[in-house]
């Protein structure tokens, strides 16, 4: 079913725990017409308590009302409504409990005068793909995760698909402990998933797997059930999900599946799934993955060539930066180049400075901010005079790059940035400083 844009809901305010709502009424397909609250102000207390009305209608409603109230303690109430009997509640509650934790909370509409202008839907697989900073450092429940988790399996297509990817943005927070016993239970469970037929969900199981399950520094290791069964997907017929399944098992840096990848990059040589898998190998960065990486350096194909000069950086072998800068004379390639600064930097401690001006150029800062997350660690105090620049985009990557790196060191240096004035930069240094300290909660226990 469609998730509706058209039933008119706005909320007006906020004030010491009262939601102020418009008297409104709701049209919907799934439910007849009715008159929304009869009041023109209700506490946050009874939208509670009308999340578990008998009437769907009401309880449609209200996980609509609080999705564009955002009120952080409604998340463990919304928990009953993502098993809701009727679809739609259910896309409620999950676009309301995204809506919550998110680090910009998203405006789905707003009343001007006696109009409702439609902004964006809280939609998850689009959250998912903004990458793992999506939320903010709210704490996420565990009762919301396992109820995402468990709405994967929905009769409901759209609703298993929803539920899935917003476990994938939401199951990126919790670290330590409670971490470990996520990962625990979530390998066997989201991995039976990659059995699918639907291969919209084998590919949306396996990215999720890939950013919940991506390399932490203390991870236990991976379990069985998860890396084989994405090495599995490595033979699907789907192109989409075997691209899917390689970058995963680059992110989980899964050793076991080398020779398969390997095997299959050899098989290709050249188009995507051979730059897929290549890029896997390189982001694993197995010492048996070297002798592949000098060989391809000498490929004509630049995407190769940088992906190649990436593994070989990774691997730390110093005595590899002739071959890389003999490989390097005279490409004409800005990605390759620039896999060339990052390679000096890992290889040789050269300056940062080549990677950080690439994050103004828009063809080539996701690959310069990538480089600066693996480079954060042990160098906050080369990544500092970013978080100077004058330009916010530039200060917000840099925060960024310093959160993903976990270097906990780096508190002192990201707390000023907390007061920015520009708010994006000051919500990106307090998400920073909520990973961090987490990081140093787990270091210490």
């Amino acid at each position: 079913m469609r998730q509706d844009d058209s039933g008119p809901t706005g909320v007006t305010g906020r004030t010491r725990g009262v939601v102020f709502f418009a008297i409104l009424t709701c049209s919907h397909p799934a439910y007849p017409a009715v008159p929304a609250y009869p009041a023109p102000q209700i506490s946050v207390e009874q939208a509670i308590r009308d999340l578990s009305s008998p009437d769907a209608n009401v309880r449609f409603r209200t996980a609509q009302i609080l999705k564009e109230a955002v009120y952080p303690e409604a998340a463990e109430p919304l928990v009953p409504l993502i098993s809701d009997p009727q679809d739609e509640v259910q896309l409620e509650a999950i676009a309301a409990e995204l809506n919550i934790f998110l680090a910009e909370k998203i405006v789905p509409r707003r009343r001007i005068g006696r109009v409702i202008e439609v902004r964006n839907a809280v939609m998850a697989e689009p959250l998912f793909s903004t990458g793992p900073l999506a939320i903010g450092s709210r704490p996420v429940p565990a009762a919301v995760l396992t109820a995402l988790r468990g709405a994967s399996r929905d009769d409901n297509r759209r609703v298993g698909l929803e539920a899935l990817y917003a476990f994938g943005v939401l199951a990126v927070e919790p670290g330590g402990t409670a971490r470990r016993d996520l990962l625990r239970i979530t390998g066997p469970d989201v991995a039976a998933l990659i059995g699918a037929v639907d291969p919209a969900l084998r590919y949306a199981a396996i990215r999720v797997l890939g950013r919940v399950f991506s390399k932490r520094s203390d991870d236990p290791p991976i379990d069985p059930v998860v890396g084989d069964a994405i090495v599995g997907a490595l033979n699907d017929r789907d192109n989409a999900v075997k691209r899917a399944a390689m970058q995963a098992l680059g992110d989980l840096r899964h050793d076991r599946a080398v020779q398969a990848l390997t095997e299959l990059f050899q098989f290709h040589a050249k188009g995507p799934l051979a730059e897929a898998s290549l890029d896997a190998l390189a982001r694993i960065a197995h010492p048996g993955s070297g002798p592949l990486f000098t060989d391809v350096l000498a490929t004509k194909t630049a995407t190769l060539k940088g992906i190649a000069i990436e593994g070989l950086a990774r691997l730390g072998d110093t005595q590899q930066l002739p071959a890389i800068e003999k490989a390097l004379a005279g490409e004409r390639s800005d990605p390759t180049r620039l896999a060339g600064r990052f390679a000096a930097a890992m290889l040789a401690k050269a300056s940062i400075d080549p990677i950080a001006e690439a994050l103004a150029r828009p063809k080539l800062r996701d690959q310069a901010k990538q480089y600066l997350i693996e480079l954060a660690p042990g160098c906050t105090s080369a990544l500092a005079p970013l978080l100077q620049d004058p330009t916010a985009r530039v200060r917000i990557d840099a925060v960024d790059a310093i959160a993903l790196g976990g270097d906990a060191s780096a508190i002192s240096v990201v707390e000023p940035l907390s007061r920015d004035a520009d708010p994006q930069v000051a919500r990106a240094a307090e998400r920073a400083l909520a990973r961090l300290r987490q990081t140093v909660t787990q270091l210490t226990r």
